[in-house]
């Protein structure tokens, strides 16, 4: 439901994009090193602290050079590097930056210093909900499909979904404008589960490839409103505890938004999926059609070298962010929902 979500009166959703990460310091350079040389020493004063390792100086000279390139330039050298050569420029200026930071950086932990800690899988959710094609305030959005792509960040590819359709109780009969746009007909919420049931399935399917003991996960979602607005009226419905495993999350188009320098305006999942070099594959509005998509923009931005880390979630009912500067944490292990009574 990319575009349509946004029609969504809510102020709660709109959060502003925060953990912008730099690039270092840029600094001129007569070219990039490769695999096995060092970049020119530049002499400066001493300083302590996380980014004082002599590597950054490196990264930083690197930095200035690639964007001096032009397009033609950048095109080439990734090629050279054997890197996908598609995307707008911004694009692949970011994609050589993060491969030289990438190269140094594994270098320095080979040399005795720390590496980050990344979540082993990544589950992307984007849920299809109930909707008129001018939703009053007041109406409440019961999901309808419930799908996951789950992501495996160390061999950066999808291993797995998990589709469930949902049969809605407030609203029951779907209007044509949403079975026009989601492609989902009234037979298929007939025949499915509630909500609760559903749920306990996802549950299951989470709790069956060891997500929140053996291996470490987070959430991803395709702006704030399928956790803050859809599953939350969705609990309240079925009288149901929010989830522990779904509070927190990867809100992708802020990470989208920071990592590559751009404005909110370029971070719809269409214009995310364009700058990357990428077509839209499936059935727009279908939810796993969507997550897939999403998934794929996911995997392009581990490739690039971005570290998607939680940035949002909900306390009390309300949307707020997370800090770039707070712990990196899983979720949690999924439980069975409990009810509210």
């Amino acid at each position: 439901m990319d575009e349509h979500k946004e029609n969504i009166n809510d102020k709660r959703v709109n959060v502003n994009m925060s953990g912008t990460e730099e690039d270092g310091k840029e600094k001129p350079c007569g070219r990039i090193c490769t695999t096995g040389e060092s970049a020119p020493e530049v002499s400066s004063p001493q300083t302590t602290g996380e980014f004082s390792d002599p590597v950054y100086k490196e990264i930083a000279l690197a930095n200035g050079y690639i964007n001096r390139m032009t397009k033609d330039e950048l095109r080439t050298k990734l090629a050279e590097l054997k890197l996908d050569t598609r995307g707008v420029k911004d694009v692949m200026k970011k994609r050589l930056k993060s491969h030289y930071k990438k190269q140094k950086l594994m270098q320095s932990v080979a040399a005795g210093a720390s590496t980050d800690t990344y979540y082993d899988y990544i589950c992307v959710v984007d849920f299809e909900a109930t909707c008129e094609e001018d939703n009053p305030p007041d109406f409440l959005h019961e999901i309808i499909e419930f799908p996951m792509v789950l992501i495996n960040t160390h061999t950066l590819e999808i291993v797995d979904t998990f589709r469930e359709y949902v049969k809605p109780e407030v609203n029951p009969q779907l209007s044509d404008f949403c079975v026009k746009l989601t492609g989902i007909t009234q037979k298929m919420v007939d025949e499915a589960d509630t909500f609760p049931a559903v749920l306990q399935r996802v549950v299951l399917w989470l709790q069956e490839r060891d997500l929140g003991t053996k291996y470490k996960y987070a959430m991803l979602t395709d702006g704030s409103w399928d956790m803050s607005k859809f599953l939350n009226i969705q609990c309240r419905i079925s009288r149901i505890r929010y989830p522990q495993f779904a509070k927190k999350w990867i809100n992708i188009r802020k990470s989208y938004g920071n990592f590559y320098k751009v404005p909110r305006t370029q971070t719809k999942l269409s214009t995310m999926l364009e700058k990357l070099g990428l077509k839209y594959e499936g059935r727009p509005h279908s939810g796993l059609d969507d997550s897939r998509n999403i998934a794929r923009i996911a995997l392009r931005m581990l490739q690039d070298g971005c570290q998607l880390r939680v940035n949002e979630r909900m306390h009390a009912g309300q949307l707020l962010p997370v800090p770039s500067s707070a712990p990196v944490e899983g979720a949690p292990p999924p439980l069975n929902p409990r009810s509210r009574d």
